[in-house]
């Protein structure tokens, strides 16, 4: 039976409110620990200034956020999700590290920012706009809070670009990754419906095109580890 890619926001804050307490165990251990090197270039490609005011969209339990901050110590960040758990597991990250004054989580939809124009320096979203059930509307979002010449970094899934490590990976991405996802978070859809959303993401030249037609300009899809992950960097035009 094929796994469900509703994108309901009720469903996936659901779905990741049931697995946010082992959500970054799994992140670390199904990505052999590349998550933190992925994370870590999307914040180099953002160009952040010394006192970056930064928008972390879909932000999850707060790891890019916290990124943002170890890159840039003087940042101001706002993370947004709608999913409360993950934002409960990311506000008591915040707290063990005396920054939850500088990085602010808030509970909200990606296609409704709750912040005002122009007031970021950049934004970043790590592999959360494929779960967003318009995606074209948090990019005209995102072109809304981002100030003119500002920098927008996505992670995103992808597919390897060798095509022997490619049939290795969609292996390891459709049957095992989803049987340990299960394993670990005792949560029985949500590593099914990881490979069945990124499957029916666009491939990197439509989403990227896709981020040119929404007020950015200088696109590129940048593959990283072969092309498991693409990192989209745009400037805000």
């Amino acid at each position: 039976m094929a796994t469900s890619v509703d994108k309901s926001p009720d469903r996936i804050a659901s779905m990741f409110d049931a697995i946010a307490r082992r959500y970054d165990l799994l992140n670390h251990v199904l990505s052999v620990g590349l998550d933190t090197r992925w994370r870590a270039r999307a914040i180099r490609e953002a160009a952040l200034p010394a006192d970056a005011r930064v928008l972390d969209l879909c932000t999850g339990t707060g790891d890019l956020a916290l990124a943002a901050v170890h890159a840039r110590p003087h940042a101001r960040v706002v993370g947004v999700d709608f999913a409360g758990a993950m934002l409960r597991v990311g506000l008591d990250k915040l707290r063990v590290r005396k920054l939850d004054a500088q990085i602010t989580l808030i509970r909200g939809d990606a296609t409704r920012i709750p912040i005002r124009d122009g007031w970021a320096d950049a934004a970043t979203i790590g592999f959360g706009i494929r779960n967003v059930a318009e995606p074209e509307q948090a990019l005209a979002q995102l072109a809304r809070v981002i100030k003119p010449g500002g920098r927008l970094a996505i992670l995103e899934f992808g597919e390897p670009i060798v095509p022997g490590i490619r049939a290795l990976y969609n292996w390891y991405f459709r049957a095992v990754l989803p049987r340990l996802g299960r394993l670990v978070s005792k949560h029985q859809s949500a590593y099914s419906y990881l490979p069945a959303s990124v499957g029916s993401f666009p491939r990197p030249a439509v989403f990227a095109a896709t981020i040119s037609s929404h007020g950015f300009r200088d696109v590129r899809a940048v593959p990283l580890t072969l092309g498991i992950v693409y990192l989209y960097v745009a400037t805000r035009a």
